[in-house]
């Protein structure tokens, strides 16, 4: 009754734990600790069973042994009969990055006799977060614009999250022929804000050839989240049709695009209206027109661009921006020098995400 009280308790702890004998045969490890340590372990055996090293009741008897950060802690304690720690610095891989974590082993007799002994991996549920984010980064990245052309367009974009899971989607696609541009902005940072930014990328309905429509649409779904009023999204899309030379766009509390006309100037387009939310759930956006020019550029940007602050407390701004475009070749050499001027104005420290898409019209 009481082994499987104690193993209930251990198992809902977010540290690791694991028991051993002074022979270093593991007797119990909970779930945490399995989790942490290896994706195919065992819950008795030896060592070498449970961290998964290959070498079955072996532990302690092979060379490689003297390099395990888990043995040398256990031996310790066994041999002095006194607590231990070590600290094991791991990897871990996903999609071809590599990132380095680290847990704190301490281990202690539990007993008088120094039959047992205790160990607790310090940080194991740091770990499994920093799992859960490279994970989540991963899936993020994956939802990122893949190329840089679409429909005939080239375009460049730059996404710098604040955290490691960003608020903000780029996103350019194809549709009968037209390239479709999105920038959205959901309210929050980090992980929350990464879940309603997928969100947007499965809601908006890339088969509906008119943005405001696709607006409406995405508003009835987010509104079925039953979300607070806290929670928003801002977009601005763009429908570029190169055998016209139009541009359909619409906006939705974003900042409005921004057209730089070679024979002009900047052109500042403008379209208030209100997020995505539940404060004006049935709100009715609109979809405009412009004709554009070869050699134009067009610009989406989100509010982490013009409200970087600097060490002054000072704003980056709309003009700011407008001042790199008006000196920039082209969509690819706008993002790179926004990037440049955004990291000297703040001294490369972020408050907000920071993400832009650029197209070559």
């Amino acid at each position: 009754m009481y082994n499987g009280t104690f193993k209930k308790i251990l198992n809902a702890m977010p540290e690791g734990v694991f028991v051993f004998d002074d022979k270093l045969r593991v007797k119990f490890t909970n779930a945490a600790f399995q989790r942490s340590v290896s994706d195919n372990v065992k819950t008795k055996g030896t060592l070498a069973d449970t961290v998964g090293c290959g070498e079955e009741n072996a532990c302690g008897q092979n060379t490689a042994c003297e390099y395990c950060t888990f043995y040398r802690a256990m031996r310790a304690a066994v041999e002095e009969r006194t607590e231990k720690s070590e600290t094991l610095h791991t990897t871990v891989k996903r999609a071809g990055h590599t990132d380095k974590i680290s847990l704190r082993i301490r281990v202690l007799p539990v007993d008088k006799k120094g039959k047992l002994f205790l160990g607790i991996t310090d940080g194991s549920y740091q770990t499994e977060m920093e799992r859960d984010m490279l994970s989540a980064q991963q899936i993020q990245r994956r939802l990122l614009p893949a190329g840089k052309s679409m429909g005939g367009v080239n375009y460049s974009f730059v996404y710098i999250p604040c955290l490691g899971v960003g608020g903000d989607l780029p996103d350019v696609y194809e549709l009968n022929g037209n390239t479709y541009g999105i920038l959205a902005d959901v309210s929050g940072k980090g992980v929350s804000a990464g879940m309603l930014s997928a969100f947007v990328k499965a809601g908006l309905d890339r088969r509906e050839p008119d943005l405001a429509k696709a607006f409406s649409k995405l508003s009835v779904k987010f509104n079925e989240l039953h979300q607070d009023e806290r929670s928003y999204i801002t977009v601005a899309a763009v429908r570029i049709d190169k055998k016209t030379n139009t541009l359909r766009y619409a906006v939705a509390g974003h900042n409005a695009p921004i057209l730089l006309k070679n024979s002009v100037g900047i052109h500042e387009i403008e379209s208030p209206a209100p997020p995505i939310s539940n404060w004006l759930p049935d709100f009715v956006y609109q979809e405009k027109e412009l004709p554009f020019e070869q050699g134009d550029l067009l610009v989406l940007l989100t509010d982490g661009v013009t409200e970087c602050v600097n060490a002054k407390g000072e704003l980056f701004g709309i003009e700011r921006a407008e001042n790199v475009l008006m000196q920039s070749r082209n969509a690819e050499d706008f993002i790179g020098k926004l990037k440049s001027a955004l990291g000297v104005f703040s001294g490369g420290k972020f408050s907000d995400d920071i993400t832009a898409i650029a197209f070559d019209l």
